[in-house]
């Protein structure tokens, strides 16, 4: 049986011209081969060990709570660390209705997490504003007040959606570049000048 690589016989690989083409175009491209093992080793570690921050307006957040009993058991992912401080938290899960008071405490608090940090929008009410969504006071989705990573439809979704919410966001960390990747924090903060909150900053 013959191996192949890149459509090119095992034997190429006795050809050192072959050899130096092969790194020079790795080098070129960025993909160093011990930079993106590095990578995969990090972002497989944040992405097993996520801390939500204890965040819930309304009947979501019983939905969340859920997740730390015994059925659904959060445990088993690496996201039981719930914390009461964003400084202590990788991401925000949203879950519940956002009024329009409480749009500068939300990006007070997104401004407050640490470093990388995610949002997920959980329910209806934190993508769209729900059944809210012709009131005068009820947010339209948070998308327009903080970055959203990742939406959960339903009103409230079930806890097996949130699972599944909350493990695309690992997915989509451990395809993240850790070094000499997009720079998260300059589109982060493009985002927040380019959608202001009034009574943040002022």
């Amino acid at each position: 049986m013959e191996v192949t690589c890149k459509a090119m016989p095992y034997e190429a690989f006795k050809d050192n011209e072959y050899i130096e083409k092969l790194v020079k175009e790795l080098n070129e491209s960025g993909a160093n081969v011990v930079v993106g093992s590095l990578d995969k080793l990090i972002n497989w570690g944040r992405a097993n060990s996520l801390w939500p921050l204890t965040f819930a307006t309304s009947c979501c957040g019983i939905e969340f709570v859920s997740l730390g009993a015994a059925r659904f058991d959060m445990a088993r992912f690496g996201w039981e660390v719930a914390r009461s401080s964003p400084r202590q938290a990788d991401f925000i899960m949203v879950a519940g209705t956002i009024v329009n008071r409480m749009a500068p405490v939300l990006r007070r608090l997104y401004d407050q997490l640490a470093e990388p940090k995610y949002v997920i929008a959980c329910g209806a009410c934190a993508v769209s504003g729900g059944p809210f969504r012709k009131s005068y006071h009820v947010a339209k989705g948070i998308e327009d007040i903080i970055p959203v990573d990742v939406f959960i439809p339903g009103c409230p979704p079930r806890p097996e959606a949130m699972i599944y919410g909350i493990m695309q966001l690992q997915r989509k960390i451990k395809v993240e570049k850790f070094f000499g990747g997009v720079n998260r924090q300059e589109k982060q903060k493009e985002f927040l000048e380019t959608h202001p909150v009034p009574g943040v900053n002022d």
